[in-house]
């Protein structure tokens, strides 16, 4: 069966890069890159690079970890398993976020440290299994939630042993910890970063035990790696990487939509794939993902942004003249932007495999941690050195501080069912500020676009919404500091986690304020007010 292949198509008002993309073709670029050469972002990434291009061909080794997943939902439906968590950070749950959602399979991701997060993923006990996915093992936030539902377990009477799957790196901190408990553990490619994660047993695992259909994933992107590899100008892969590059430096943001499908997972992923992977030396590209509403797509920003549209297929053409559509089915999808971000890369002159910004809002928050010991922090603590007007004042105080091609990121420490109306209040920011304005969790964002607010260009505005509900962790979901889990430069122990999730947010504060980002604080109970004012 002929299986279809990404395509790409560029609307009148996109640049198509012609210039760097004969570029890409004249370097041989997708050759060497799917014969893993790691000298093609220069000597300084090479000996990163060359330990970390094991997803070129991740699809054709996915079969054998497969057999193994559906085994075990096998076993677990046979004891009455039928629910799955997925505990994981960044790469290691948003395709899995992804796969599940092309598949109406029920997955409930947890990438939050939010109390009330928290406290929801430990109920139905009786019918759960959880995934706990970690590359590097000690990942703060999985390995509290990990603790916590080895509590919840131990409480019901449950055998943690039978209800827990890891997905690690041999010889992780956490690979030794689901050993000594006797889980079952799928051991990772060492050689493929979290955010290229998506075709390895990152994310086929939870999607598997979810109910998700990720042989035909497999199939989708090996039927796309003949077109991805060819040094031609033809290729979806490279035509995508030289579009981008040609909007720099003017527009280096680009909003990210999706057609035909709900919700915008996807984009989520892409955002952070590029983000991620590009924002660094004050260079990159931040992808906004756009609800299908978003004023943008109703000529909000003419000009700020290039829009990219997905879709599952090429479709009729929508006549937006600034608009990139790329269309695949989703496994195409994964291999082709991995292919487009590693080429883009390249053209600005960055290493697509580290982030060597993201480390300063850890340690900060381990810091935090450390100095307030276990004395429960209100998550809406504010330190000096960030504004905190009232709604009536912010918006005039965000407008002074953006630039005109800046862009105001809301960063979010809620729980994600808030019934803060934060979709209406990023539209109406778009139309009130002329700028693009993204809209992230937190600490999810950390782990995606955290990087590129930190190393990329520095023309962001930072507006940080803090939660107004007592800092209390509901008894169903302690953070024991017995064993509680370390980072390896530092540990978390002794506290809970509205302490963690307090402390990441001052932690992030912090870092943006020391590296001069304007950052604004208010907290949740002032949404509405701040809604009023842009209304009038």
């Amino acid at each position: 069966m002929n299986l279809p292949v990404p395509s790409l198509r560029l609307g009148p008002g996109v640049d198509p890069g012609t210039a760097d993309l004969r570029r890409l073709v004249d370097d041989r670029f997708a050759g060497r890159l799917f014969a893993k050469d790691a000298t093609l972002w220069g000597e300084a990434a090479r000996p990163e690079a060359a330990q970390r291009l094991g997803w070129i061909d991740a699809c054709t080794r996915g079969d054998a970890v497969v057999d193994e997943a559906e085994a075990l939902r096998a076993e677990l439906s046979a004891r009455g398993v039928d629910r799955v968590v997925l505990c994981g950070m960044g790469g290691s749950s948003l395709a899995p976020e992804v796969i599940c959602h092309r598949d109406w399979a029920p997955l409930t991701v947890v990438d939050s440290t939010h109390p009330a997060e928290i406290a929801r993923a430990l109920l139905d006990l009786d019918r759960t299994a959880v995934v706990v996915s970690s590359k590097s093992g000690t990942t703060v936030e999985t390995r509290s939630q990990l603790t916590a539902f080895e509590a919840a377990f131990a409480a019901a009477g449950i055998d943690a042993a039978e209800r827990i799957a890891v997905v690690t790196d041999p010889g992780s901190e956490l690979d030794s910890h689901a050993r000594e408990r006797g889980y079952r553990v799928f051991l990772a490619d060492p050689q493929v970063g979290g955010r290229y994660s998506a075709l390895t047993e990152f994310g086929l695992v939870p999607s598997v035990l979810a109910g998700a259909d990720v042989r035909s994933l497999l199939a989708e992107a090996a039927a796309a790696a003949a077109a991805l590899s060819a040094d031609s100008e033809e290729n979806p892969a490279l035509r995508l990487a030289a579009a981008l590059a040609a909007a720099l430096p003017r527009r280096y943001l680009c909003g990210v939509f999706e057609s035909q499908v709900r919700g915008t997972p996807l984009a989520d992923w892409i955002e952070q794939l590029i983000a991620e992977s590009t924002g660094k030396d004050g260079a990159g590209v931040l992808p906004i993902a756009l609800p299908a509403d978003a004023p943008e797509l109703r000529g909000a920003l003419p000009g700020h942004e290039l829009l990219v549209e997905l879709r599952p297929d090429p479709g009729p053409d929508e006549g937006r003249p600034d608009t990139l559509t790329v269309s695949g089915p989703l496994g195409g999808h994964f291999l082709l932007w991995e292919v487009a971000t590693a080429a883009l890369c390249r053209l600005i002159g960055v290493n697509p495999f580290d982030q060597p910004d993201v480390e300063a809002a850890k340690a900060a928050a381990r810091a935090l941690l450390d100095a307030a010991g276990t004395d429960g922090s209100s998550i809406g603590d504010v330190e000096d050195g960030v504004h905190r007007p009232d709604p009536e004042d912010l918006v005039a105080q965000l407008r002074a501080a953006l630039e005109p091609d800046g862009y105001l990121a809301i960063q979010a420490y809620l729980d994600r069912r808030t019934d803060a109306p934060l979709a209406e209040l990023r539209g109406a920011l778009v139309k009130a500020l002329g700028v693009p304005v993204a809209l992230g969790f937190g600490p999810r964002y950390l782990h995606s676009t955290g990087q590129f607010h930190k190393g990329g260009p520095k023309r962001g505005v930072f507006l940080q919404i803090l939660d107004t509900t007592p800092a209390v962790i509901a008894e169903a979901a302690p953070l024991d500091g017995a064993s509680a889990a370390a980072e390896s430069s530092g540990t978390v122990l002794g506290t809970d986690f509205s302490a963690l999730i307090s402390a990441q947010a001052r932690g992030d504060r912090q870092v943006l304020a020391a590296l001069g980002r304007p950052v604004f604080s208010i907290m949740e109970n002032q949404v509405e007010a701040l809604l009023a004012t842009l209304r009038r």
